[in-house]
C-alpha cells in the first residue's frame, strides 16, 4: 500500500510517500480501507515531541469501509462503513489501509459523507467535552477564543445547539463563517479585543489561544469558568502555574485534556445527519501532499479542517 512514512533522520522532507506492508488485522482488529483523513495538531505535535507511532505513520482522523476483520471482532463486518479516532491506539490514518482495534470506531451515517465524517473525531469530540466540561448551560453567554479553527467551528455550533448567546473570536478571514454558523456576536481580533468590550461571560473557550490568563479572567463573570483547550506545551504549563493564583473564589480556571470516546463521536455525527451541526472543511489534499497539509494546519490559519483524500 501506500502511506506517508515519518523519517526523523531525513535531511529534507520528514513526511514522504512511500510503500509499506499492508497491516493485517489481529484478532481483535479491523482492516479499514481508508478513503479520507484529516489532519490535526496532534499530529505535528507529537512530531516536535518526539511521540512517533510504532509504525512511523501518523494521522488519527479516518473514514473508510472495513476489507477485513479478527476472528473476535463482534460488532464490525465486511463492507461496514466506519468512522474512528486512532490517537489512543497507534495512529496510522496517513495510508490506503489501517488496521486498528474494534473499539476506536462507529458505524458512519449514511448520509455523512466520508470527508465530513473525517473532519470529526478529534477537533468535533474535543469542542464537545470542552463545553461539557466547564458545565455549559441554556442561556448562558459563552466566548469562544480561536473559533475559526476545526475545534472552534464544531464549538460555535455546538455552543448554540446548547441554546447560549455565542461570541466568537476569529481573524478576519473567519468573520463570514462564523456568521454563516449562526454566531450571535462576532469579534474580529485583527480589528478589536474582547478585553475591550466590558462584556462578562458565563464560559469562555481558549482554544490555542495566545491571550493572557489575566485577560480571561477580565472577561469572566463572578461564577464563570475559563476552559483552557489544547495550545503549546509552554501555553499549558503557564496556565496550570498561574491559574491557581489568579483564579480564586467561584472563579474556575480548567484545563482540557480530551479522550477518545465513540459515545461523543456517536452524538456528535447524529447531530451532523440531522444538520444541526455542519463540518466546515478549508483544504483538501490527495495523500502524496500530506506534508504541505501539515504544514498548513501549523501555521495555525486554518478555516476549519484540512481533509487528506487517499483516492
Amino acid at each position: 500500500m501506500k502511506a506517508i512514512i515519518y523519517d526523523k533522520k531525513s535531511a529534507g522532507e520528514q513526511l514522504t510517500l512511500q510503500d509499506a506492508d499492508k497491516p493485517m488485522p489481529s484478532e481483535n482488529q479491523v482492516l479499514v480501507k481508508v478513503h479520507a483523513t484529516s489532519v490535526n495538531a496532534a499530529d505535528y505535535r507529537s512530531m516536535k515531541m518526539g511521540l512517533i507511532p510504532k509504525s512511523k505513520i501518523f494521522g488519527a482522523d479516518v473514514a473508510g469501509t472495513i476489507e477485513a476483520v479478527g476472528k473476535n471482532v463482534k460488532n464490525y463486518f465486511v463492507g461496514d462503513k466506519v468512522v474512528g479516532d486512532l490517537s489512543a491506539v497507534g495512529f496510522g490514518g496517513f495510508a490506503q489501509y489501517v488496521a486498528a482495534d474494534e473499539r476506536a470506531f462507529v458505524l458512519k451515517p449514511q448520509s455523512v459523507s466520508f470527508e465530513m465524517a473525517a473532519s470529526v473525531p478529534m477537533a468535533g469530540v474535543t469542542a464537545y467535552q470542552a463545553l461539557i466540561k466547564g458545565n455549559i448551560q441554556p442561556g448562558q453567554k459563552v466566548l469562544i477564543c480561536g473559533a475559526g479553527g476545526g475545534v472552534g467551528t464544531f464549538a460555535v455550533q455546538l455552543a448554540k445547539h446548547f441554546q447560549t448567546e455565542v461570541t466568537a473570536v476569529c481573524s478576519t478571514n473567519n468573520v463570514s463563517i462564523m456568521k454563516q454558523l449562526k454566531a450571535d456576536h462576532v469579534i474580529n481580533y485583527h480589528t478589536e479585543s474582547f478585553t475591550e468590550k466590558g462584556e462578562q461571560y458565563d464560559l469562555i473557550l481558549a482554544i490555542n489561544g495566545n491571550y493572557l490568563l489575566s485577560d480571561y479572567k477580565k472577561a469572566l463573570s463572578p461564577q464563570g469558568t475559563v476552559v483552557i483547550v489544547g495550545g503549546s506545551l509552554s501555553q499549558l504549563l503557564k496556565s496550570m502555574l498561574l491559574g491557581k493564583l489568579l483564579f480564586l473564589g467561584s472563579e474556575k480556571l480548567m484545563n482540557l485534556s480530551a479522550k477518545t470516546s465513540t459515545s461523543d463521536l456517536h452524538k456528535i455525527l447524529k447531530l451532523i445527519e440531522s444538520g444541526v451541526v455542519i463540518p466546515i472543511i478549508d483544504r483538501r489534499y490527495p495523500l502524496d501532499q500530506t506534508a504541505e497539509a501539515v504544514k498548513y494546519i501549523q501555521k495555525g490559519h486554518a478555516h476549519g479542517k484540512v481533509i487528506i483524500n487517499i483516492e
